[in-house]
């Protein structure tokens, strides 16, 4: 792992050691290194192996803390914090399809494909190049 510049440090860059992630988390480092061991919160790794913890993984930390804390099992949590992060992906991609979109719009086209490619403008009237396209088509206000 290359060290990060200060202007790439966000909450998911592993710039933590195990015994700061832990104080953070109010965990002792062996219940950081047993959950990373069955894969619960896997931390980044350097080029020596040594575990390396965002913000973002203290976070999970506090939540298997909270949850556990409630009585979730270590399986449901894992499965929580799965879905968790397909979420945050899926926001993601939301986002900039949804940018991609309104610069679409500003070109005042009306008629888009979405395929494995992205989403392109198509001309009223014509085919996507896929089969497999998705086609939105909104009339003008």
């Amino acid at each position: 792992m290359r060290r990060p510049n200060l202007d790439e440090i966000d909450e998911n860059t592993p710039i933590l050691s195990i015994a700061a992630a832990a104080e953070l988390a109010g965990m002792h480092p062996q219940t950081l290194r047993q959950y990373d061991r069955i894969g619960l919160v896997e931390p980044g790794r350097t080029a020596g192996n040594t575990r390396r913890y965002s913000l973002r993984h203290v976070q999970q930390l506090r939540e298997v803390q909270a949850m556990s804390a409630e009585g979730v099992s270590l399986e449901g949590i894992r499965r929580v914090l799965s879905l968790e992060d397909e979420n945050a992906e899926l926001r993601t991609e939301i986002r900039r399809l949804q940018e991609q979109v309104e610069r679409h719009e500003d070109r005042q086209a009306r008629v888009f494909a979405a395929g494995d490619q992205g989403v392109t403008s198509i001309r009223f009237g014509a085919r996507p190049r896929k089969s497999n396209a998705v086609v939105v088509w909104r009339p003008k206000r």
